[in-house]
């Protein structure tokens, strides 16, 4: 991948963090990769981090071979437009982040044969701790190789079929955020027994990245893990048992259903938006 020149078109909170976690690498600098967004301002930190920054998406796309699409579902089909002239089926891979969108419909917008694959981080790239989920319709095994060696570099990747991307999005884009929340819930509640918020913040983060690390790492499946902590009439199966009764399990799951069948629904063709 060295010499090789990415554009991330669309660097706001997900397309910076994709930045700083290839930067993070080392397997490109920042001056291998060029940003833009509308608010170009707002990329004046990763100005001074080195980062090339473009106004312009043809400029950007011009100057580079991979071109990662990271803005919103309402303004994908615009930015397809625009950079299709300036698009090479020669020298161009491109990979969209953009939640909704085939791989089949940005082939039609683009009409050209320019390898294209679909991935779904998460905001966790940018420390290199993203589960990323990688797809494509195309028989091009070079171009899923590619998005695989990218995002391999911030984090573990998975190869599913296409048809999974929305509820890819659900379980690793969004569910960062459930997450986030948990591990909020469990620090409060840590204030409440008596801990400082900043210590119960760090103990619960901890806690949550040392129960995922033991998961990944044996395999198992996480009741094998707990039933390890729980004991007749302990503390812990008190405990647990009070959250089912509150319905834990039952509202993360409902989250995680909600967020996938809208995701299935944030784009639409530009016949059909406003």
């Amino acid at each position: 991948m060295k010499n090789t020149r990415i554009a991330i078109i669309g660097a706001g909170n997900i397309g910076a963090s994709i930045a700083n976690g290839l930067a993070e690498s080392e397997l490109f600098s920042p001056q291998d990769i060029v940003l833009t967004r509308r608010r170009i301002h707002l990329l004046e930190e990763q100005k001074q981090r080195g980062f090339v920054i473009e106004k312009d998406n043809q400029a950007a796309v011009s100057q580079s071979e991979i071109i990662i699409i990271a803005v919103e579902p309402r303004q994908v089909d615009n930015v397809l437009d625009e950079i299709r002239p300036v698009l090479l089926p020669e020298k161009h891979t491109l990979i969209s982040i953009v939640t909704g969108i085939s791989t089949l419909r940005i082939k039609e917008k683009i009409d050209k044969e320019i390898p294209i694959v679909r991935a779904m981080p998460n905001t966790a790239i940018a420390v290199r701790q993203s589960m990323t989920c990688i797809a494509s319709a195309s028989t091009n095994g070079k171009a899923i190789e590619i998005a695989k060696a990218i995002f391999s570099t911030g984090g573990h990747t998975l190869v599913i079929h296409e048809e999974q991307m929305d509820a890819a999005t659900a379980l690793v884009a969004c569910g960062i955020a459930f997450f986030f929340r948990a591990i909020r819930a469990a620090s409060q509640g840590g204030i409440e027994i008596g801990f400082h918020s900043r210590e119960a913040l760090e103990m619960a983060a901890q806690t949550a990245k040392g129960a995922a690390s033991l998961l990944l790492a044996s395999g198992n499946h996480p009741e094998s893990e707990i039933d390890k902590v729980t004991t007749p009439r302990g503390c812990t199966i008190a405990g647990l048992n009070r959250m089912e009764h509150e319905g834990f399990s039952s509202a993360l799951i409902k989250g995680i259903t909600v967020s996938a069948e809208k995701a299935s629904k944030l784009y639409t063709k530009e016949s059909d938006q406003d």
